[in-house]
């Protein structure tokens, strides 16, 4: 079985063909950081019109990557939400046209299942594939949740976050900072030479009960202690000091939030499951580390995707729809997309 995936939620243009014996036969992205980056984060005008522009291009090349045409394909998958209306848009009705043409089944795609479902395709540190059920922890720049995954489908949520996602919080920190769009990846690079405890900074809702989370009172003190050092231009050593601070905390928060699902997920679950971290936020290296340390405390395989497929890609649209094909769970022609897709299906 061989799908087409595409992906166009956010500011990343993106097709890629994956097979369900888990072959990647192509993966292409078009980034728009250029675009983006001398406003500090994505304008949704600007992602729709980028989409628009580049999406043919994308998939052509993907196509010629596969050395495929589109009879070889068993089915076209999209995004179909959450994300922002006018990128979907494009996604969506450039892959109901090809379904539509080459008379293929269609698959909407919700891109938070994407992200929870990627390590099935890609397996976990020992290569071992990962069988339901699992608790899943997906941290992103619009998304900060904790989440029983029992099958395609079939999630169950634990905790979320009650105000910011950890992604926007490091991308508004990084901000203050001056360290320009994306912050992630900017935090994580000059956290590597500061110290970590130099700037007291809080753990909101660390030893609390429950599995939610909370960033913005994270946020609001970086703030307060960049309004707290000499006015002027931040030296080079309170940046690092305090990228590195801000992630060690922000670490802290997801190790104490997932510790409590943990047990949650193991007293509901006694033959246990893999701990699966995904999402942008999962490439950060020093946070990957630090939960799979938590997994092994107790007992659990950890999983995450390569770092390059963490972040948004056409990769894990195309397995998500190969997932849902084999579980025939196909879609018509009149899905419309939806900017808000809640993944647990109690919501």
């Amino acid at each position: 079985m061989i799908v087409l995936g595409i992906e166009t939620s956010c500011d990343e243009t993106a097709a890629a063909i994956v097979t369900s014996d888990k072959k990647i036969l192509a993966n292409e992205i078009f980034s728009q950081l250029e675009e983006h980056k001398p406003y500090g984060g994505v304008v949704p005008e600007i992602a729709a019109r980028a989409h628009l522009s580049f999406i043919e291009n994308i998939i052509e090349k993907t196509m010629k990557a596969a050395k495929l045409e589109f009879s070889d394909l068993n089915g076209i998958a999209a995004t179909g939400g959450p994300g922002l209306i006018g990128g979907l848009l494009v996604g969506i009705m450039t892959a109901k046209s090809i379904a539509f043409c080459h008379n293929l089944p269609f698959l909407a795609v919700n891109h938070l299942e994407g992200h929870a479902l990627t390590v099935r395709l890609t397996g976990d540190t020992k290569g071992n594939s990962i069988p339901f059920p699992f608790l899943l922890l997906l941290i992103s720049g619009g998304h900060c949740q904790i989440l029983t995954v029992t099958d395609v489908g079939k999630y169950t949520r634990l905790g979320t976050t009650i105000d910011d996602a950890l992604g926007e919080a490091f991308d508004k920190s990084a901000k203050m900072m001056g360290l320009g769009y994306p912050g992630g990846p900017a935090i994580e690079e000059h956290a590597k030479k500061g110290i970590k405890d130099k700037f007291k900074l809080p753990r909101p809702l660390k030893g609390r009960p429950g599995c939610d989370f909370s960033f913005s009172g994270l946020k609001t003190k970086v703030r307060q202690t960049i309004e707290n050092l000499p006015s002027g231009r931040l030296k080079k050593s309170d940046i690092r000091d305090l990228c590195a601070s801000f992630q060690h905390a922000a670490g802290d928060v997801l190790i104490d939030r997932s510790e409590n699902a943990i047990r949650r997920f193991l007293s509901e679950n006694p033959k246990g499951g893999h701990f699966v971290l995904s999402g942008g936020v999962a490439a950060n290296i020093d946070i990957r580390k630090r939960l799979q340390t938590v997994a092994k405390k107790y007992g659990m395989p950890f999983a995450s995707p390569p770092v390059k497929l963490c972040t948004d890609n056409g990769v894990m649209i195309a397995w998500a729809g190969i997932e849902k094909l084999l579980n025939k769970q196909t879609d018509n022609l009149s899905f419309r997309p939806r900017p808000k897709w809640p993944l647990d299906i109690n919501l």
